[in-house]
């Protein structure tokens, strides 16, 4: 058979004249993939509920890499969903069920008995009564989870809210950009003891794009040079992406006294571009701002000046939308 070739093959892809076997492209496809496997975009195959809800879902336009998992030198598969298609959920009846949506593939070479002229030997299957919990498919299967559905008891019709997203993209878009940031003076400060948020030092320091493709970005944000002086300082520090501001904030606590001097901060976190405000900031430009607060028992100024920088560095992920 063909899939047991074990030696090197003798011609390579694309040589003019040469014969090439369906083997040689799906391992091809997996040196393309890089051995991952998933969804090519984070919009390709989602699963989400009809149109009209009722018993079933539906899997949206797009496609994927499955990787084949019966044989070592299988290789991997390209499949493709034009348009969109729909699967039925079997209602439940007296007790909560969990059925996970996969797309597979059974290669007659393999495994199964798929005549690929006359069956899809890709197609959508539902496996019932899965962990509530189930994230994968089972062993051996060459497929890849899209979705699973975790219905109540006694129902028949399914919701968005009852639909887990599994899908991976095979080989993620990473974009990375970095924004420095030169404060041009003279000094400014804030001082007190409000403890509520500032825009500080300025008011926009970058104009950052948006990918359309990013499920996250993670900010990597440090200040060198900020300086303290007046008192003992307790502070804190983070940044703002367009509407979405930081989770986290680091201190800036220095017990020092009157003297004037410098401080270097840092501060990384993540901001999920698949929330409703998330969502609205992809494929557009959003403002970067510095934000600094006092806190109550704050004694001095906190203060930038001509001789403090600022380095923003952005890097966005894709990921399923």
């Amino acid at each position: 058979m063909e899939g047991t070739l074990m030696a090197l093959h003798p011609t390579p892809i694309a040589t003019t004249g040469a014969t090439h076997t369906a083997q040689q492209f799906r391992m091809m496809i997996k040196d393309l993939a890089r051995g991952n496997q998933g969804v090519t975009t984070g919009l390709d195959l989602k699963v989400s509920a009809l149109a009209t809800p009722g018993a079933g879902v539906q899997i949206g336009n797009g496609s994927a890499t499955i990787a084949g998992m019966v044989s070592p030198v299988q290789g991997h598969y390209n499949a493709y969903n034009i348009g969109v298609d729909s699967v039925e959920i079997s209602a439940t009846g007296g007790t909560a069920r969990s059925d996970m949506v996969i797309l597979r593939v059974e290669d007659p070479e393999y495994e199964g008995t798929h005549a690929p002229d006359t069956e899809p030997t890709v197609f959508w299957q539902v496996i019932p009564n899965v962990s509530s919990s189930a994230t994968t498919v089972p062993a051996g299967y060459s497929a890849i989870p899209l979705a699973r559905i975790d219905i109540p008891a006694s129902t028949a019709t399914i919701t968005n809210a009852m639909i887990t997203d599994l899908r991976k993209v095979t080989n993620p878009r990473r974009e990375r950009i970095l924004y420095p940031y030169y404060f041009p003076g003279p000094l400014v400060e804030i001082s007190g003891t409000s403890e509520t948020w500032k825009t500080f030092p300025t008011p926009v320091m970058a104009t950052i794009p948006i990918p359309a493709w990013a499920a996250s970005v993670k900010i990597a944000y440090t200040v060198c040079g900020i300086r303290l002086a007046d008192g003992n300082i307790w502070g804190n520090f983070r940044y703002m992406l367009g509407s979405v501001e930081a989770y986290q904030y680091v201190g800036i606590d220095d017990n020092q006294g009157n003297a004037a001097r410098r401080q270097t901060v840092q501060m990384i976190d993540t901001i999920d571009l698949r929330t409703t405000a998330g969502a609205a900031m992809r494929g557009t430009n959003q403002p970067f701002y510095s934000r600094m607060r006092t806190r109550s028992s704050n004694g001095g100024k906190i203060g930038a000046d001509g001789t403090t920088t600022f380095n923003i560095d952005v890097e966005f992920t894709e990921g399923p939308l």
